[in-house]
């Protein structure tokens, strides 16, 4: 078993995103009533912040594809039809992780029962966010239920886009306020919940019930909504992407008649570069740099120790592609390594 400290002075490095002559402007506006910042991209809208402590943690939801296809599941806040209803925590694109001095800051949610919460963290942004140019900043703290502080968070979200291209470069600094052992386990860190269609198809028992109310059960019958695929760095394909190690993973999938790609790139600064990538047929697609127990069915594994005043940096990029095809591989990674820079 490894145990992984980091020290204070930990350098934030400044990312530069891909620029292309058709770069599009970004903008940002404020709700006057809600805790909520939507990012226009080309006056479109690509996505929103959302902070009221109603939720357990901040979240971009929802997150668009350039034409506004909404590649997020709807579900819990703007059902579609046919969303699935599981893992009401998933909501759109966030950060945080299952073991934090044992509160578990990734499954909290409002589903959660009012006895059971203590053993929940809870991610509160404190002050107002900043806006400036294309970026966005916020500054949360990492709590337990009494709203002790165990980590402070800052994090600087880079948004970019052009036609048929979104860009999300995210750097979140943790600096621990008391000594954190982030355990090792599965669930975290960058979290995104997928749209339907961009689900692996599953064949799956369906009923048929006729006028009568006879009920046929066909076996096998395939979601005729999903169909996403992934692809990892290293060749991975499709549910063997689940806890392999590669420097990217992108999930492509028919949305209408659009092509549409997602890819999260982790950065080689990261810990524990390339990530482990907890992508799931069922939508949940994740990159865990510290599941490494998990993933490696417990050959090994690695637990992060931070002591008061540490702190460590998490670099992620995202890109969110629609168009008549999804970019090669060869494209993701020249992405991957201009984000490396």
């Amino acid at each position: 078993m490894k145990t992984l400290t980091r020290f204070a002075g930990t350098a934030v490095l400044s990312m530069g995103i891909a620029v292309t002559a058709s770069a599009q402007q970004v903008k940002f506006v404020k709700s006057k009533t809600d805790k909520k910042i939507d990012v226009l991209i080309g006056n479109q809208l690509f996505t929103s912040f959302l902070y009221p402590d109603t939720l357990e943690k901040p979240v971009l939801f929802p997150v668009n594809t350039a034409n506004g296809t909404m590649v997020t599941r709807g579900f819990p806040l703007i059902p579609q039809p046919g969303d699935p209803t599981d893992h009401p925590h998933h909501i759109g694109l966030w950060f945080n992780y299952e073991s934090v001095n044992g509160l578990d800051f990734w499954n909290n949610s409002y589903a959660i029962p009012p006895a059971r919460k203590p053993k929940y963290g809870w991610i509160r942004t404190v002050q107002e966010p900043v806006t400036k140019g294309s970026t966005l900043s916020y500054r949360s703290n990492w709590t337990n239920q009494e709203n002790d502080v165990l980590l402070e968070e800052a994090t600087t979200l880079q948004f970019s886009g052009s036609d048929g291209q979104r860009i999300i470069d995210r750097t979140t600094v943790l600096t621990a306020k008391t000594a954190v052992v982030f355990k090792d386990v599965k669930d975290g860190m960058l979290g995104f919940r997928m749209a339907h269609a961009l689900q692996i198809p599953e064949l799956k028992d369906k009923e048929y019930k006729d006028e009568h109310g006879v009920v046929t059960v066909v076996k096998g019958a395939v979601d005729s909504i999903a169909n996403g695929n992934y692809l990892t760095s290293e060749g991975k394909k499709g549910n063997d992407a689940w806890g392999s190690r590669a420097g990217w993973c992108t999930l492509f999938g028919k949305m209408d008649n659009d092509s549409v790609s997602v890819t999260i790139f982790d950065h080689p600064k990261n810990v524990n570069y390339p990530t482990w990538w907890h992508a799931r047929g069922y939508g949940l697609f994740a990159a865990n740099p510290l599941g490494e127990a998990v993933f490696t069915n417990g050959k090994s594994s690695t637990n992060l120790t931070l002591k008061a005043g540490d702190r460590i940096t998490f670099r992620y990029r995202v890109l969110i592609t629609n168009g008549s095809s999804t970019p090669g591989t060869e494209e993701l990674n020249r992405q991957a390594a201009a984000f490396g820079k």
